[in-house]
């Protein structure tokens, strides 16, 4: 058979294409053996790489409950002197900071009305007493005698009540605190003097309702002043507020502060610590507990399995020293990791450094 060379070109293209296509084969698996090999390799190698971290053991211990809370003190007792209807102001007995007593005079106000009043009560008086003797002799009925008598009843009811609001006296034992008015003013509304009874004095604290079990009257509280840097001042609860806030999920307590020395005073900022025994908690490593990005969540890498590290959220309570208690979250003996936990995720697989 003759083949003309356009044949021969054609079978000789055909021919390098074949072994073109088999040596891409072999190349290929060649390449995809190699990536596998590789693939392995790199595997193999963060399969080895551990993070290494430190761990403690946790345990429950009694921990003081000591809570501290922060309030203004207060007056006891706080009276406005002021008169039930307007008059002018004729007189003023006192300043700001003078002392007082109870019933001592305040202030006098306008007289006239009083002085008025008050003779015509005395006529009354009088005529009553001539009316008993005309009485006596059947000159007038006992009708006109239990009239005049009502008469001097309802004059005496009006005059003390006229009386109160002229001659203004203080309710309580106490100091002055302000003064809006002086002599000859009108009385307009504001008081005129405000009374501030400073001993004992109070300071009103708002408790979580995890405690209204545990709060009891009759207790004893500390009391540091931030004037007075670490000096303690005793307290004793006195009133417990009935009602739960719904929203803050409190309850007021009224502690009174013993003052005879006369150093505290309404406005001061008063810490008042309350000790309500020991409870059994967890106690965990400062260094052990880390806050969520975002959040305010708390929490701590436990080890489980000897090599697993497993997030556990937690509740903390108050921090003691290099220590934070723990409320939940946690179990005794745990595991919890102190160091290297910031490169951990949930089960992350780790290798423990000993001490």
């Amino acid at each position: 058979m003759n083949y003309s060379s356009t044949d021969i070109k054609r079978c000789e293209r055909r021919h390098f294409s074949r072994i073109f296509f088999r040596i891409s084969l072999c190349f290929s698996a060649f390449l995809g053996l190699g990536l596998l090999v590789a693939c392995g390799e790199k595997q193999e190698k963060q399969t080895v790489e551990k993070i290494k971290v430190k761990t403690t053991q946790v345990q429950v211990k009694p921990v003081s409950q000591l809570f501290t809370y922060t309030a203004s003190v207060q007056a006891d007792v706080i009276n406005q002197i002021t008169p039930a209807i307007p008059a002018r102001i004729e007189q003023i007995y006192v300043e700001v900071g003078s002392p007082v007593s109870k019933g001592q005079l305040l202030v006098q106000m306008e007289s006239s009305t009083y002085k008025q009043q008050h003779v015509q009560l005395e006529n009354l008086k009088k005529d009553y007493e001539r009316y008993e003797e005309l009485y006596k002799v059947g000159g007038i009925s006992q009708q006109q005698m239990d009239q005049l008598k009502t008469q001097i009843d309802v004059l005496s009811t009006a005059v003390k009540n006229v009386e109160d609001n002229t001659r203004l006296t203080s309710p309580i034992n106490g100091i002055v605190t302000a003064r809006n008015y002086d002599n000859g003013d009108v009385y307009g509304g504001s008081p005129i003097l405000t009374v501030q009874q400073l001993n004992p004095l109070k300071a009103i604290i708002q408790v979580s309702e995890s405690n209204f079990p545990q709060i009891k009257v009759g207790m004893t509280v500390d009391i540091l002043l931030d004037v007075y840097g670490d000096e303690v001042f005793t307290g004793k609860i006195t009133l417990i507020h009935p009602t739960i806030d719904p929203n803050m999920h409190t309850f007021g307590v009224e502690v009174t502060i013993h003052n005879r020395n006369m150093r505290v005073r309404p406005g001061m900022v008063a810490h008042v610590t309350l000790n309500l025994g020991t409870t059994d908690h967890i106690l965990v490593p400062d260094v052990a507990v880390l806050k969520q990005v975002g959040a305010n969540d708390k929490y701590v890498f436990v080890l489980e399995k000897d090599s697993v590290a497993v997030y556990h959220k937690v509740e903390l309570g108050r921090r003691l020293g290099d220590y934070y208690e723990i409320i939940s979250g946690l179990e005794d003996g745990s595991k919890v990791i102190t160091a290297g936990q910031n490169r951990l995720t949930d089960k992350t697989i780790v290798e423990i450094v000993k001490e």
